[in-house]
């Protein structure tokens, strides 16, 4: 019966959160208004109270602008996090579009939608996207492509690291900052979150959304941890696989150490110890 009465309570907020909010961001992106970027970030920090999603932020976002923020993704809740974190603009694969509710709320937030099998189109989005953070805006990938279990980084997929190619000519200094960013689930029910618990707070493929849903729910608590690393800066002519490889190679060390607590190491010591290089990039 308390379950219910939480979803009750969680959905009839959401909904009066929605409708209050949405003639403003409407506006915003009918006449393509600053207030559009901010909205959503309110809408995104009440969604994380009414589900009891508990944020705890290390470091900050990178003030010099552009920037490009690169982060894991266990869970369309990664979305809720980062958006009540900052005012940011997603990257999404387009099949995103269509979901219910989910691709509604992603076009309210005017998230950029890219087509990735598509390599014909690859430089047309990667265009947008430079676009987009030469204008202001904090822009998002999830360069893995799809959702974890939370526990590691998947493999990597690096042709969206092409909007920092294409924004740097076009900004004052000639260089665009790419901040790696984890996100990590860490508590659940007030008590730590181990291995075996950590998929109920992330969002694998292969689980179906109604009873990951009611998981969340019945959880009333989950403590997550935003780490922002040290922002890197991308210079017109430098190289986009050796970007990618200290990117991930950062995010990789921030996730390990928040999850495991393990010692932190250079670099260096961490592309020497894993074997890592640049992931295989597509051609634009």
């Amino acid at each position: 019966m308390i379950t219910w009465i939480r979803i009750f309570f969680i959905i009839t907020g959401l909904v009066l959160t929605t409708l209050v909010l949405l003639p403003f961001q409407l506006v915003g992106l009918a006449f393509d208004l600053k207030i559009r970027r901010y909205i959503p970030r309110i809408w995104h920090r009440i969604a994380c109270w009414l589900m009891g999603i508990r944020i705890r932020v290390h470091g900050s976002v990178e003030r010099r602008r552009p920037v490009l923020l690169s982060a894991n993704h266990a869970s369309w809740k990664d979305i809720l996090v980062l958006g009540a974190v900052a005012d940011v603009a997603y990257i999404a694969k387009i099949e995103v579009a269509g979901w219910p509710v989910f691709g509604t709320l992603a076009k309210l937030q005017k998230t950029i939608f890219v087509v990735r099998e598509q390599k014909r189109r690859t430089g047309e989005q990667v265009n947008e996207i430079a676009q987009r953070m030469t204008g202001g805006e904090i822009v998002v990938l999830f360069p893995e492509g799809t959702t974890s279990d939370g526990n590691r980084l998947l493999d990597v997929k690096s042709s969206l690291f092409g909007a920092a190619t294409a924004a740097a000519p076009h900004t004052p200094d000639k260089v665009v900052y790419v901040q790696p960013v984890t996100i990590a689930y860490t508590g659940i029910y007030g008590m730590p979150m181990g291995r075996y618990h950590r998929p109920i707070a992330a969002w694998p493929g292969s689980i179906e959304l109604l009873p990951h849903l009611m998981g969340i729910f019945k959880a009333e608590a989950i403590d997550v941890d935003v780490d922002f690393g040290e922002a890197i800066p991308f210079r017109e002519g430098d190289n986009r696989k050796h970007l990618s490889a200290a990117v991930i190679a950062s995010m990789k060390r921030m996730l390990r150490d928040r999850l495991y607590g393990v010692r932190k190491k250079t670099p260096d010591a961490e592309i020497a110890e894993t074997g890592l290089e640049p992931a295989e990039e597509e051609a634009p």
